[in-house]
């Protein structure tokens, strides 16, 4: 029978999609934590098909374990937390769900850059705890969205949703990718946004919000020398890939009052966030939940389950690697 493992625990309608058409399906038990190095290694060695997550690494060991394996589908955008090299050696499929989360994640960003700018998340905290005398004009001050500057890195589908959604708060959109991957100039005057160069992107920006995938050329793109190019009163946003923005420079930047606070929803070595910013009022923290909704999240499901059922009827796939 085939076999499919599924690293942690999706959405019920892939896997009962999986065991209609008659495939056998093992689920690694979440209840016990994510599953190891070792665990993943033994239980793809008889498995013809892995849906893993973004949180599990599969490396080349695990793949070379893998003797039957056909095609892994990785539950998410990208393809950073597996070896796809290892993968092509060894004539192993690999597959995303990209697109489908864009909504979700360009949500969740004007939600950070909402609640950065209004100190939202800081007034909670208030009123959790002390609370507050009372209304007063002086107050609690934020700032507003209007007429503000939105610097996005990476105008792929999400970037290009978070600024259809930021212009409805009336703000001015400029964005920065490489060269070669800049839009045609009738795309970015349909989009109403401008190209601008990375330096001038940094200087010129009150909210810089990435939405890049990772690669090696932009490891640590935001540094040290980046956020000293930023302006003072500005914010940083990261629902991307944490190891994009080097995250013990963003706490020196804060601590020396660089940048203005920042709100993050992935970290550079998720899941433990580097030391200084949790303590810091100026910074949001949020668990990786970009496109935690349920509208997503089966949908991602649904397209995992779907490419292995077409890999088997030999039809064509959705985002694979190539």
């Amino acid at each position: 029978m085939t076999k499919v493992f599924i690293a942690d625990q999706i959405p019920s309608k892939a896997v009962k999609k999986l065991q209609s058409a008659g495939l056998s399906v093992t689920i690694h038990d979440s209840e016990q934590g994510l599953i190891t190095h070792e665990e993943l290694e033994n239980a793809v060695k008889d498995s013809d098909f892995l849906i893993t997550t973004l949180s599990t690494k599969v490396d080349e060991s695990i793949i070379s374990a893998a003797t039957k394996l056909k095609l892994i589908a990785n539950f998410g955008a990208g393809f950073n937390n597996i070896d796809t090299k290892a993968a092509s050696t060894h004539h192993i499929l690999v597959t995303n769900t990209p697109v489908v989360s864009t909504n979700s994640v360009a949500e969740v960003t004007l939600g950070l850059i909402l609640a950065i700018s209004h100190r939202i998340v800081e007034g909670d905290r208030l009123m959790h705890n002390q609370g507050f005398s009372g209304w007063s004009p002086l107050f609690f001050l934020g700032h507003e969205l209007a007429g503000k500057t939105l610097g996005v890195i990476g105008m792929g589908h999400i970037g290009r949703d978070v600024a259809k959604k930021a212009q409805a708060f009336s703000m001015n959109v400029q964005y920065w990718q490489p060269e070669q991957f800049r839009l045609p100039r009738d795309e970015e005057n349909r989009l109403n946004i401008r190209f601008a160069e990375f330096t001038d992107l940094l200087q010129t920006s009150d909210f810089i919000t990435v939405h890049a995938p990772l690669t090696e050329e932009n490891h640590h793109q935001l540094d040290a020398k980046a956020f000293k190019q930023m302006k003072s009163s500005a914010f940083l946003i990261n629902a991307a890939r944490g190891p994009i923005v080097d995250e013990a420079a963003l706490a020196s930047a804060l601590e020396n009052h660089e940048i203005a606070g920042a709100a993050l929803d992935v970290y550079e070595h998720e899941p433990t966030v580097t030391p200084g910013l949790k303590s810091m009022n100026n910074v949001i923290l949020t668990p990786h939940i970009g496109n935690a909704t349920v509208e997503a999240r089966d949908s991602m499901a649904e397209i995992c389950a779907n490419n292995i059922l077409d890999f088997l009827a030999g039809k064509s796939i959705q985002s694979a690697e190539t």
